[in-house]
């Protein structure tokens, strides 16, 4: 099977919202504008993750990796708005993977919510708009990578029944050119 994407029209059809018991929080596909919250919120989780000079993706291979004429990576974006002033707090940004063994997967590369906002539901909200993806794409199952010592993230998975495989050690290899 063969993924189709919706083109920009249809994305703006499909914008899922949803709503957060505490406050409204808006949960929608992510547009070319957004990129350069996504960056500040991407320099954010390395400071949390402990590298915060990992980052080196500029703006605009950023933008054309997600909306140029071959996007490479789709996310959601999770927006609160307070005087009419609207701010993303959240991203969940993925792509299609290929396992040879279970075909193709969505691969869960980031989800971020804003310090400020833990603990309000917006990951959970973000979470399930994943799962629903997966459903709309006709995928079996998604899958991401998550920090030994990230306990609250590790919690957070494990109330969706998630398997968390210590099996695996990732590699890496960095090219120069």
């Amino acid at each position: 099977m063969l993924l189709q994407f919706p083109s920009s029209s249809q994305m703006e059809l499909l914008k899922p919202r949803r709503k957060s018991k505490q406050m409204e929080i808006i949960i929608r596909r992510a547009v070319k504008e957004d990129c350069a919250r996504l960056l500040e919120l991407i320099q954010e989780l390395a400071v949390y993750e402990k590298a915060p000079n990992e980052v080196t993706v500029t703006l605009s291979h950023f933008e054309e990796s997600g909306f140029g004429i071959n996007p490479v990576w789709w996310a959601f974006v999770a927006e609160t708005e307070e005087s009419g002033n609207k701010t993303v707090v959240g991203f969940a940004l993925y792509y299609i993977r290929y396992s040879t063994w279970k075909g193709q997967c969505l691969y869960l590369e980031d989800l971020l919510v804003t310090e400020s906002m833990r603990g309000k539901g917006v990951g959970k909200l973000l979470f399930d708009e994943l799962i629903e993806e997966v459903k709309r794409k006709g995928l079996k199952r998604m899958v991401w990578q998550v920090l030994e010592w990230n306990e609250p993230a590790i919690n957070f998975y494990k109330k969706y029944n998630a398997n968390l495989d210590p099996e695996w050690i990732n590699g890496i290899l960095d090219i120069s050119s």
